[in-house]
């Protein structure tokens, strides 16, 4: 059983220089704009407006930095959230899109306190060609990748089984390195603390 026990807004970075200077693991969300980040990051948190949900896609411009203070069976843990910039910024300069694509993948290249990237897919549209080369580029450096479909409350209780299978045929997953998620359902929640503490708990552990 996990509980969240408080969750607070960090800082905000524009450029690398400006990343939090502690050493503090992290977790970054990655994903196209509009997929449903902000949403899934305050169900995380249990908080509705830690992250501002917009319907413009692009409108995180920043690296915005959370840090949640959980309890899983009687042990606490201390989780940094990473919030990126999604694909697509629509109303972005082609020079804006560049210095954030530039500071993104350095970020997820470089950064030496990343412990795991979460890679943000819509349920229902499934995978833009952005989101694969984001996968193959996480790949390529090592990264332990954590996939997550958003939205799925978008389909039926009877779409959503063969909905998954066919996105993990699409992405070369087994079926349980997938995880269903929805911000209004809540459904999902559980199962993404449970794999990322397996996944990097002890170093966060206090």
């Amino acid at each position: 059983m996990i509980k969240i026990l408080d969750s607070r807004f960090v800082t905000t970075a524009v450029e690398l220089k400006g990343l939090p200077t502690d050493h503090a693991a992290e977790v970054a969300f990655v994903g196209r704009s509009n997929v449903g980040k902000s949403s899934m990051i305050n169900a995380l948190t249990n908080r509705r407006k830690l992250v501002r949900v917009s319907n413009t896609p692009g409108r995180t411009r920043t690296l915005n930095f959370f840090d949640v203070d959980l309890d899983r069976d009687g042990q606490r843990h201390t989780v940094r959230l990473a919030d990126l910039p999604g694909y697509g910024f629509a109303k972005a300069s082609k020079a804006d899109k560049a210095q954030w694509q530039e500071m993104i993948t350095s970020y997820l290249k470089n950064r030496h306190r990343l412990e795991v990237v979460v890679s943000i897919i819509d349920a229902e549209v499934g995978p833009s060609p952005e989101d694969l080369r984001t996968l193959d580029y996480l790949q390529e450096h090592n990264r332990r990748i954590l996939v997550v479909a958003t939205k799925i409350d978008r389909l039926t209780k009877a779409q959503r089984k063969p909905r998954l299978n066919a996105l993990c045929t699409q992405l070369e997953l087994p079926r349980e390195a997938l995880i269903p998620f929805s911000s209004t359902e809540k459904l999902g929640v559980e199962e993404v603390w449970g794999t990322l503490l397996d996944t990097f708990g002890k170093a966060t552990r206090v």
